[in-house]
């Protein structure tokens, strides 16, 4: 009897070697960790476009800036910049809905964001026709269209999330536990992301 409860026991001890198992409320999602990762990849990407950028107006330094015959429509922008930034509370809106099983306003905030996204995208292309320059008009057109143009890039990568989290959303995939609405965090992130990153181009290409 002894030498089985010695038996016994030191299978256990060999099954539990080593540290413990961390707890999984002490561990970040996979899902959530891999967006936060991407962002700190893609924010070292548009490092490099603000470091050129910043290079043409500092280094070179034009006597003007915009250097002439460049001019950018400030107020559209800005106008496009709180349209996008009106998208941010509206899926922190869903995320928040999902959260209290408020499945209607789930939808809501999801639809609202979806299209505050794309009335953004499609200002933006709006600007691109009507603006004067293109890509190849020297060094400043060259960034401008880099900077603007990645990000919308990433705008248009951030409605196709959406498109997802939306229709998943539509056929009641989503719940109020945790693990049941990661399909709306995620994206939820990476459009917050987004709008920042906007703020920040806006901030540095239009403003200063």
């Amino acid at each position: 009897m002894e030498s089985a409860t010695v038996a016994m026991g030191g299978h256990a001890h060999e099954e539990h070697h080593g540290p413990p198992e961390a707890h999984q409320s002490s561990r970040i999602d996979r899902q959530t960790l891999g967006i936060f990762l991407f962002i700190v990849s893609e924010i070292m990407l548009f490092g490099a476009f603000f470091a050129s950028y910043f290079f043409l107006r500092v280094v070179v330094d034009p006597p003007t800036w915009p250097p002439e015959p460049f001019e950018l429509p400030v107020a559209i922008a800005g106008v496009n910049t709180a349209i996008l930034v009106s998208s941010s509370f509206t899926i922190h809106y869903a995320l928040e809905s999902i959260r209290r099983n408020n499945r209607t306003g789930l939808k809501l905030g999801l639809v609202l964001t979806w299209l505050l996204g794309a009335t953004f995208l499609f200002i933006q292309i709006n600007e691109y026709v009507n603006i004067g320059f293109s890509a190849r008009d020297l060094g400043f057109g060259s960034i401008f269209y880099g900077l603007t143009g990645l990000h919308g890039a990433h705008v248009f990568i951030g409605l196709l999330l959406l498109s997802f989290a939306t229709i998943r959303a539509f056929r009641g995939h989503f719940g109020p536990e945790e693990k049941d609405h990661l399909g709306v965090e995620v994206p939820g992130i990476y459009w917050h992301f987004v709008d920042v990153m906007w703020i920040i181009v806006y901030t540095a290409v239009y403003i200063l």
